[in-house]
Formats: C-alpha cells, sequence, structure tokens
C-alpha cells in the first residue's frame, strides 16, 4: 500500500557534475532534499522513483546516472559504453542516497508516449509491490513560460500548471489523470507521465499535501511536493 509520496522536477542543473561549486537553485535544491527526507521518514519497506524516458520499463537500480547526453567530457569512454540511469531516476536515486535511505528501490521509467490509463496502471501495480510503499515521482512542468524558456513562451503554459499545481495541492488526483497527453507535449510538461503515475498510486486516498517549492526559474515549471496518506485513510482503503 502507498503510504507516502514526493513530487520533484528533474532539471539537469540539479546534477553537481553539470554546475561545479556554482549552487544553483539552492531553493530547490533544498526543497527536493526535505521532501524525500520526509518520504523517508515514513519508514517505507520499499521506495519506487518514477521518471520520464524514451521507454517504459524498469531499471536496475545499480546503475549510475548517465550524464553523456549533457556533458559528454564527464564520461569516461568505457562508462560511456554502458548507459546509466536516465536523468530523472538517477537524480532520484541521488535524492535517496542523500536522504541515507539504504532500503529496497524500484526504477521505473515512462514513455512519454504512455496514454493516461497505463500510467494509472503502473502506479496502483507500484502501489501494491509492497506492505509499505512510498513514490518519488520525478516531474518537469511546461517548458515554455517565458521568452527565454527552452520552448520559448505559450500563454497556455501559465494555466496548464496553475491547474497542476491546484491538483496537488489539494490532493484532486483525478484532474491530474485528467491532463491532455498532446496538449503536455506541446507545452513541453515532460512530467506528464510521471503526474499520472503518481495519481494511480494514490488512487482512493485523500493525501495531505505541503507544496515546498513553486516557481519557473529559466521559464521550466518546477513543483516540489510532499503527500502523505493519514493511516486511517490506509486502513479504509485495505478494507
Amino acid at each position: 500500500m502507498i503510504i507516502a509520496a514526493a513530487l520533484c522536477p528533474a532539471p539537469p542543473a540539479l546534477a553537481r557534475e553539470l554546475t561545479g561549486a556554482d549552487p544553483v537553485m539552492p531553493e530547490l535544491r533544498h526543497a527536493c532534499r526535505d521532501a524525500v527526507a520526509a518520504l523517508v521518514q515514513a519508514e517505507p519497506d520499499l521506495v519506487a522513483v518514477v521518471g520520464a524516458a524514451e521507454q517504459t520499463r524498469a531499471w536496475d537500480e545499480s546503475l549510475g546516472l548517465d550524464l553523456s547526453g549533457y556533458a559528454p567530457g564527464l564520461v569516461p569512454p568505457a562508462a560511456a559504453r554502458t548507459p546509466g540511469l536516465p536523468l530523472p531516476l538517477g537524480l532520484g536515486t541521488r535524492l535517496l542516497d542523500e536522504a541515507g535511505y539504504t532500503g529496497r528501490r524500484a526504477l521505473w521509467s515512462v514513455s512519454e508516449d504512455e496514454p493516461p490509463s497505463r500510467c494509472a496502471e503502473l502506479g496502483a501495480q507500484i502501489a501494491s509491490s509492497a506492505g509499505k510503499v512510498a513514490l518519488i515521482a520525478m516531474a518537469d512542468g511546461s517548458a515554455r513560460r517565458g521568452l527565454k524558456a527552452p520552448g520559448y513562451l505559450d500563454d497556455r503554459s501559465i494555466p496548464f500548471d496553475a491547474e497542476v499545481t491546484r491538483a496537488v495541492r489539494d490532493g484532486d488526483l483525478d484532474a491530474l489523470l485528467a491532463v491532455d497527453p498532446g496538449l503536455a507535449r506541446e507545452l513541453m510538461a515532460a512530467g506528464r507521465p510521471s503526474w499520472q503515475v503518481l495519481a494511480g498510486s494514490l488512487h482512493g486516498t485523500q493525501p495531505v499535501t505541503e507544496i515546498g517549492y513553486c516557481d519557473d526559474p529559466f521559464g521550466v515549471a518546477y513543483l516540489v511536493a510532499t503527500l502523505a496518506v493519514e493511516r486511517s485513510a490506509r486502513m479504509t482503503s485495505d478494507d
């Protein structure tokens, strides 16, 4: 059963190898660490990390973060021949390491082509994979929130991200499942599949949500939140 979840973005700037000593987006870094630390304090039997990638598949938790697509010079030639984890999963596992978590992990990438129903099914599968499951959903919002944004400005991005934030804040998970994949793709919102896996994992619960960060540096919407399932809600879900 699902007991807790954390929502974090996965920008490359969170990888120290790419920023060096420069504390890029320190508030975002701290919010992500705090969210995952709170999740670990719930003492789950298993933590699943979910993020968008080319394919929907499980990954070996022993693999490291693959930064070859962002800074090829940082990756030794031998290591480049053995691809590591996609960026969202690699950053999620690092957050777990920083939180001191040493328990069981499950890593899942989700293709942007997966329909909402399949994402929800994967979330439900993850939620039932252990007695007490926690989920980290690595998910960026739209990348078209300004003239200097990666996808330039699209006025639709503002209400789009505002509705996602409202849905997370209010625990309105059906609204996350209603996010249109086509619109998300047009707005370069890579987090859409992860949002919908999150919604599927928490189906039938009313999580208590705390927003730790909500901003759009560099024209990309980043949202950090913790979602806790109260014990009474978990017991009702089991009945």
